[in-house]
Formats: C-alpha cells, structure tokens, sequence
C-alpha cells in the first residue's frame, strides 16, 4: 500500500494527490499537522537519504532558519527540526515501504506505481 505524506494545502501535494486519483492508484494520505509525527518514518528516511535529500532548502520554513541551526544540521538536528517544523520536509513523500519518493514528478510518480 503506497503512503502519501506532506501537508494537504500544500500545492505539490495537490497535483501528486490528483495524479494518484487520475491514474486510481490507491494510497493513504498522512498529513503531517492532522495526524501528526509519531508515525512518520523520518529518522529511516534521514538514514537513507540524508537530510539533504529529505529537507526542502527552498522553503520559506527552510529560510526561517538561522545560520547557526543551518551550519551545525546534521541528520539528528534535521529529525528534531523537522519534527518542530514538518514544513521543512520535502513534500510529497511518497513510499510503498519499500521505495521512497520526494517531490512530485508524473514521470517519477508513473514508473514508481508502474
């Protein structure tokens, strides 16, 4: 079963939202403020990925950061920020348990649900 996570008024989570519905792929959707961040796989996702990957340095959230909590991130500092702050995470995060995704792109999204 494909889990969707990100924030339901976010504009990318929007159009992953309405690819998954067009192409009736079934998934559950966490949103990180409604349902919070106990079950979110984020210290995984921060160990296979990096918080580089993981974290949205784009972001408003991101840029709200000061240099201090900018230059000491690690991936125990991004899990405690990201946790504090679910925005700061790139948003969708698409994952079957197996396989994870972030952002959204229809040709990433099509061969991830093939």
């Amino acid at each position: 079963m494909i889990t969707l996570y990100g924030i339901k008024n976010c504009d990318t989570v929007k159009k992953a939202r309405k690819w998954l519905e067009q192409n009736n792929v079934e998934y559950t959707f966490h949103d990180f403020r409604e349902h919070g961040m106990d079950s979110v796989p984020l210290a995984q996702w921060l160990q296979e990925f990096g918080w580089e990957q993981v974290l949205n340095r784009r972001s408003t959230s991101w840029r709200a950061l000061d240099d201090t909590q900018k230059s000491a991130l690690d991936n125990t500092a991004a899990k405690a920020l990201a946790t504090e702050t679910p925005t700061l995470i790139k948003r969708p995060v698409m994952t079957d348990g197996n396989n994870t995704l972030f952002g959204f792109k229809a040709d990433s999204y099509a061969s991830f649900t093939g």
